[in-house]
């Protein structure tokens, strides 16, 4: 955390469960954001659709996480990692055990354990970016970029997907649909043992059926949003995932 401020506002968005106030994406969000890195509405629509089936809140209205105990269990060392292991919320493999429904539960947990390191091992969001890759999305923290996610709800989401594809040099696949290189670079080189690939060149196909929200460049273009200045709350992975270039 970067401020004392921030370090507050964490701690009660924390105590309110990260429940948010969960604003949904405007129409024009996706062409708009989208045209930031050379790319329609379709092709957003399909990362999206295949990360978090184009929701970045559960009903609950949190962001949306899967937590990964593999991640935990790289990020820990000594007796913190022992306590993990021993609690069921680190494990060395991806895949060795089943995910289960909700993943706030052991988030907590792991908390508990180690803030920071639990938030770095968690997927979150309309990206499912991975708090490890905070600095690549935008945000000088983990909890900085949960902090943005509730903030500045879906939107804040999109444009922290934005610029961490733009920081990864996936712009150039995305826009090619070159979907194989994509979900390389975006989900890890497991992607094909979960059919990322071929996930994301349906759900564009589905999209790109569709009629796209009318809309064109302002005579000055709409910059990817900074992350918003975080507020209080008012009451979201594969192995390898998010590779740097």
């Amino acid at each position: 955390m970067t401020t004392a401020s921030d370090a507050a506002a964490f701690a009660r968005l924390r105590a309110a469960g990260f429940v948010c106030a969960a604003e949904r994406l405007a129409d024009l969000d996706l062409p708009r954001l989208g045209h930031q890195i050379g790319v329609g509405e379709d092709e957003i629509h399909a990362v999206i659709d295949v990360e978090t089936s184009g929701g970045g809140f559960d009903a609950l209205k949190r962001p949306k996480l899967l937590f990964e105990p593999h991640k935990f269990y790289a990020a820990l060392t000594g007796a913190a990692r022992a306590r993990a292991v021993s609690l069921g919320l680190a494990y060395p493999k991806w895949g060795e055990q089943p995910y289960p429904k909700d993943s706030y539960p052991r988030l907590f947990q792991a908390m508990a354990i180690d803030e920071t390191a639990a938030l770095k091992s968690a997927s979150w969001a309309l990206g499912q970016i991975m708090g490890s890759n905070h600095a690549a999305a935008g945000y000088d923290s983990p909890q900085g970029m949960v902090l943005a996610f509730c903030a500045g709800g879906e939107t804040e989401h999109l444009a922290a997907m934005v610029r961490f594809i733009q920081a990864n040099r996936l712009d150039d696949e995305l826009r090619a649909r070159n979907w194989a290189a994509f979900a390389r670079g975006y989900n890890g080189p497991q992607y094909a043992a979960n059919a990322y690939h071929t996930k994301l060149a349906a759900a564009f196909a589905r999209w790109a059926k569709i009629p796209d929200t009318p809309w064109s460049p302002e005579a000055k273009p709409a910059p990817v949003v900074a992350p918003p200045a975080p507020e209080a709350a008012t009451t979201c992975g594969q192995c390898g995932k998010r590779l740097a270039a």
